[in-house]
């Protein structure tokens, strides 16, 4: 995923002079070219997120864009002051993008996990977040990003990903969910960087016979509410699925909704992290694993569940 966001960012950095870049001291190669084309443009602001956040203010309110960047944990819960008081407050069109979202970074202990980020940043007024689920929707959402005038946060994996889709996102609109199988038994509401996990996990369920649905929820705020509506609508079961804290994450803006709406679903399901912090060593898929992430783990949970009726 990060290297699909520094080629789109170089690419619309050509397009546009306006688009200025800063970071907070990490992935200086994987800007270089950024750098080669727009050394004016490139900002390495240390490790200093909150004033890096001011700074980014400052320059969308004198009709920049600027895109911050750095490792999740640092570009929202160290700076969430500035982002909510400098940011969000006058509406500047800063797009920030955190890279190692949910347990990309799982190795690396938990003062680089980040199962809280979604919680924090979409309670802000005038924020719109947006978890991309693999590479083709990185660059789809940066582009879309660019073309806000409010705050957008773009929360990333790291690299390697599996790909998903077979092309570039032409009609990606922010707020607007991407079905990508069609199915009749259950659906599967993905965001961020579970995609993969679950498209893993309808094909377990095919397996089974049970014929999944499954939908890419690229933007958490605001929410496809068609989208919603006519899922609850046709499935017996809906299952949300995401890298982040059950509490206050995607899971938990599809149950306000319901509540908020009237609206009774006849089974619904969510995958995420615990009320726990995760204090084991290992890497992302160990983490997913010991967390109940996997995908084979999530087909059990859901066979088990339609089973039951």
């Amino acid at each position: 995923m990060r290297n699909a966001f520094a080629d789109e960012l170089t690419k619309l950095g050509d397009e546009d002079s306006r688009v200025v870049m800063l970071s907070g001291d990490i992935g200086n190669r994987l800007f270089d070219k950024f750098k080669a084309k727009h050394s004016a443009r490139f900002f390495n602001c240390g490790v200093a997120e909150a004033n890096m956040m001011g700074v980014a203010a400052g320059m969308a309110m004198n009709g920049l864009r600027p895109v911050a960047y750095t490792i999740t944990p640092f570009i929202t819960t160290r700076c969430l002051e500035q982002i909510r008081t400098d940011v969000c407050y006058h509406e500047a069109p800063v797009t920030i993008v955190a890279v190692g979202a949910g347990l990309a970074y799982a190795g690396l202990g938990p003062t680089h996990h980040a199962c809280e980020d979604i919680a924090f940043l979409r309670s802000l007024p005038n924020m719109v977040v947006i978890c991309p689920g693999d590479s083709f929707e990185v660059r789809a959402a940066l582009r879309a990003s660019l073309q806000q005038d409010n705050p957008v946060y773009i929360r990333l994996g790291k690299k390697g990903e599996p790909v998903v889709h077979k092309g570039p996102l032409a009609d990606f609109a922010i707020g607007k969910a991407i079905t990508i199988a069609r199915g009749g038994d259950v659906c599967l509401l993905s965001t961020g960087n579970m995609l993969p996990e679950a498209v893993d996990a309808a094909h377990e369920l095919a397996k089974q016979g049970i014929s999944t649905e499954l939908v890419s929820f690229h933007t958490v705020k605001p929410l496809d509410q068609c989208c919603l509506a006519d899922v609850f609508a046709r499935f017996p079961l809906v299952v949300t699925i995401e890298e982040h804290s059950r509490i206050g994450g995607f899971g938990a803006a599809v149950a306000e909704w319901l509540v908020d709406t009237g609206f009774t679903p006849r089974r619904f399901i969510r995958f995420g992290t615990p009320d726990a912090f995760f204090k084991q060593s290992g890497e992302q898929e160990f983490a997913r694993e010991a967390l109940g992430l996997s995908a084979h783990q999530i087909a059990a949970t859901i066979t088990t569940a339609l089973r039951q009726g």
